[in-house]
């Protein structure tokens, strides 16, 4: 027999269901994501430690789960990371019908191997509405007559906990990407490996002036980007050496950091699969995948930084770049995996300034 459970926010709103995947508690910070596809992804998305992910759209599971098959590059096909980041995830309807070719399990089977609990029968867009009015908050998991401590992720350094403690190589040729891994999506080894470039990923606190390196990749990740202090210093060096530098997402605000600007809490962040990013100083305006909370505070970019994209919905920092050193990056996921790939030359472009 299936448990009751609720999502109980830190206002005191309450929203019962019943409960799948896992049968524990979870706390952490309630968001919610507007896109229609691509959960295998999304779930595996380090960005999303610590949080408890709300489905907007209505059916979650209904093409399954892939199996763990290995790409070329011995990334897992079909994932982000070798494991679900989500604290909890809350959706409408959890259907059990899985027929697809890639799938091998349902989401409930996934969740419960994980370890992670999931909850449906919300009503996700009210819940959604909510959050938007009232600004991301504290969440709890919980079966019926049980309780569990809240917790903040944003107060811990989630970079530390979503990054690799090894170093790794992918490709066999073209100039050397170094990319301190501070929760990296697997796509974005993969992105740039077909441009063209190598990558080495190290842990998000090494010293990578200690290898030879063409350029530097700041991938994206979880938290807030000021718990990751030694990346930033780390890439306050390689500015200073005019490295050529590509930042992806969190990688975005740790190069703003770099460059003496700061960043800030949205109030509910993007995350989606469909937000619109206008080039400054041009009428083009991209269809992007997102995922994040924090931005760059685009004002407070010193002399020689300026912003190279804007969200057409809010006006908040989509990228920035320098004016004459090799160093530029997007809030966004060029990516993708999912979502749009309208900016997957980014990659291109940016293995192109390394030859």
């Amino acid at each position: 027999m299936s448990r009751r459970g609720r999502l109980i926010l830190e206002d005191g709103s309450e929203y019962p269901g019943t409960l799948f995947g896992a049968e524990l508690p979870a706390a952490g910070e309630v968001v919610f994501n507007t896109g229609m596809v691509g959960y295998p992804e999304t779930l595996t998305d380090p960005s999303y430690a610590g949080q408890i992910l709300v489905c907007t759209y209505p059916y979650a599971g209904n093409y399954g789960v892939p199996g763990a098959a290995r790409d070329e590059l011995g990334l897992p096909a079909g994932l982000e990371s070798e494991r679900v980041w989500v604290a909890g995830l809350v959706v409408v309807n959890l259907s059990s019908d899985t027929t697809h070719w890639s799938a091998e399990r349902s989401l409930h089977e996934w969740l419960e191997s994980e370890g992670v609990p999931g909850i449906e029968g919300v009503d996700t867009r009210a819940l959604a509405g909510r959050i938007r009015d009232r600004g991301a908050m504290l969440a709890k998991l919980v079966a019926d007559g049980e309780d569990i401590e809240w917790r903040d992720p944003n107060v811990s350094n989630l970079v530390a906990e979503a990054s690799t403690p090894e170093m790794t190589t992918y490709g066999t040729d073209g100039p050397l990407v170094v990319m301190p891994d501070t929760g990296a999506k697997a796509n974005i080894v993969r992105s740039l490996v077909r441009a063209g470039a190598r990558v080495l990923r190290v842990p998000w606190d090494y010293d990578f002036y200690r290898e030879e390196f063409d350029g530097l990749c700041l991938p994206n990740g979880p938290g807030d980007p000021k718990m990751a202090g030694r990346t930033v210093e780390h890439t306050k060096r390689a500015l200073a050496d005019k490295v050529p530098i590509f930042g992806v997402c969190l990688g975005n605000q740790i190069l703003a950091l770099a460059a003496g600007a700061d960043t800030f809490k949205l109030r509910f962040g993007h995350r989606s699969q469909n937000q619109p990013c206008l080039e400054v100083g041009t009428r083009r305006c991209y269809v992007t995948s997102q995922n994040h909370g924090y931005a760059v505070d685009g004002a407070t970019l010193p002399d020689g930084w300026r912003e190279w994209f804007t969200n057409a919905n809010d006006g908040t920092n989509e990228g920035i770049r320098h004016d004459w050193r090799p160093a530029r990056s997007v809030q966004f996921h060029p990516e993708a995996t999912p979502g749009p790939t309208d900016t997957a030359e980014l990659f291109e472009r940016f293995v192109e300034m390394l030859r």
